[in-house]
């Protein structure tokens, strides 16, 4: 089985299918945590964000500015487009990487499925979310990295360095690739293979590429004067070392990174990534063989011994790498056998995520799997939102913003956390509701309209204010708070009502 149509016809019809699936599933307006961070920052024209280099993400931002423009759709909409727009190009990508590697449509078709189908891609190219345009960047660099193997041609090897400075704009996980080319390049170097002049002209196109996060990082050294921190920031951001220097691991993590690959590929077609990788490295191009096979390594030992909560996402520069093996293995299944019906059959069973993402939430809710999440939140079925990768439609964190802020009384307080404070900004920013409202957290990227209260100057605000939290849950809520304080649930929200009196105190 064999399909007929040319490669370009090819990419762009993928894209265009899977620009269109990505479009039809995302998310229609603002959303919790780091996604609504990023609509809050788009707002703003924040390009620098407030948790460090390594945070910024400019490329993702300057792009959302540069879309909001359009006259049309809500705002928060828009941004979320762009994660769509860039997930349709992932899997184009995919598409034409795997037809270059075994010049067949139909591997390459089962690969772009694999791929546009990945639990991870699809739920951070329906929401705003900078992963999508990071893979975005992998997959292209990818394609250019075949082309200059294959040729030998300084060209490709000059947009391979544009493309990594920009990815590196985008997320700082471009340096791992960026490692895998110095190290290719000083071995070509070495071998006389490739001049130094060709060397220091992709260097001046990194430098160009990467431009924008060059110039943070030149502006926090000159507003730090400390250099040691600079580089800090620009690798770990503000409090993230520990996390992505972390040399352990638990039993707990090992058996949760095989269950988020087994999500993104739920099929026996995940088989065939080994086979993939095994014929790579049996018939390709031996250095790209190599190239693919160390960055395969790279990403994986990467994201698997990261200890983030959200870490699951920062497997997909290896699902990048999982889809085109498994294109690739599905070409060598399908020719060895010469069976159209078991080419049928891998095509088909690409499909199969579709039932298992419909099914997931409702079989884990059954089994009262632990999702890792401490609190319950208005709106968010936590099994829904996290394991079914599509957002159509859903407006959980509007409706809980629209609510709470006509809930309140006017001058009132509410003491929110980064995941839900960008959603109750979005919502009395662009609706106007109670616009005298302080909306209080002291999450990086936010600003106040007054500081964090500390327990006295708590104290002095619920003299003069109505104060409510967003959750009376250790860890989102001030533990002066939730020990010294009474409070009353109102549903979305719950408000401070007085002080504990002595004998419930001494409880």
């Amino acid at each position: 089985m064999h399909l007929k149509l040319s490669a370009n016809k090819g990419y762009l019809l993928t894209f265009l299918a899977v620009l269109g699936l990505y479009v039809f599933t995302c998310a229609p307006t603002v959303l919790w945590q780091d996604s609504g961070m990023y609509q809050y920052r788009v707002w703003n024209n924040d390009i620098r964000g407030g948790l460090g280099l390594a945070l910024a993400h400019p490329l993702y931002i300057m792009t959302g500015i540069a879309v909001t423009k359009i006259p049309m759709g809500d705002f928060a909409y828009k941004i979320n487009l762009v994660s769509a727009v860039c997930g349709a190009i992932t899997a184009a990508n995919i598409f034409l990487l795997v037809y270059l590697i075994t010049s067949r449509k139909t591997a390459a078709v089962i690969g772009a499925i694999a791929m546009a189908l990945s639990h991870t891609l699809w739920q951070h190219s329906n929401i705003a979310e900078v992963y999508s345009m990071y893979a975005a960047f992998v997959s292209a660099e990818l394609i250019v990295l075949f082309y200059f193997v294959q040729t030998g041609k300084n060209k490709f090897l000059y947009l391979l360095g544009f493309l990594n400075g920009l990815s590196i704009v985008a997320h700082m996980l471009g340096i791992i690739p960026l490692f895998i080319y110095l190290c290719f390049i000083a071995f070509a170097l070495k071998k006389k293979e490739l001049k130094f002049k060709a060397v220091l002209i992709a260097a001046v196109f990194w430098i160009i590429g990467a431009l924008p996060y060059e110039y943070l990082i030149v502006e926090y050294f000159l507003k730090t004067g400390d250099l040691l921190l600079t580089v800090k920031s620009m690798l770990f951001g503000d409090s993230w070392d520990n996390a992505v220097l972390n040399a352990s691991l638990s039993f707990r993590m090992v058996c949760e990174n095989f269950l988020f690959i087994g999500l993104n590929f739920p099929s026996p077609n995940i088989l065939l990534i080994f086979v993939g990788l095994a014929v790579i490295c049996k018939r390709a191009n031996k250095r790209y063989a190599i190239l693919l096979t160390a960055l395969f390594v790279m990403f994986l030992g990467f994201a698997f011994r990261y200890t983030v909560p959200d870490r699951y996402a920062f497997f997909l520069s290896f699902y990048v790498m999982c889809s085109v093996f498994l294109g690739v293995g599905a070409d060598y299944v399908i020719e060895k056998f010469k069976s159209k019906k078991l080419a049928i059959a891998i095509l088909a069973m690409s499909f199969l995520a579709l039932p298992v993402y419909y099914f997931a939430p409702v079989l884990a809710e059954k089994a009262n799997v632990t999702l890792g999440t401490k609190r319950t939140l208005p709106y968010r079925n936590d099994y829904v939102y996290f394991l079914r990768p599509w957002q159509r439609n859903y407006d959980g964190a509007y409706k809980f913003a629209f609510e709470s802020l006509n809930l309140v009384e006017d001058n009132a307080v509410i003491i929110a956390d980064g995941t839900t404070v960008y959603a109750l900004w979005y919502v009395q920013k662009n609706n106007g509701i109670k616009p005298n409202v302080k909306i209080v957290a002291g999450h990086g990227d936010y600003k106040s309209p007054i500081p964090s209260p500390d327990a006295q100057e708590f104290e002095r605000l619920i003299t003069e204010h109505p104060i409510y939290v967003v959750s009376a849950v250790k860890g989102y809520c001030p533990p002066y708070v939730l020990e010294n304080y009474q409070l009353q649930d109102m549903q979305v929200l719950t408000k401070v009502v007085g002080r504990k009196i002595k004998s419930e105190e001494n409880k």
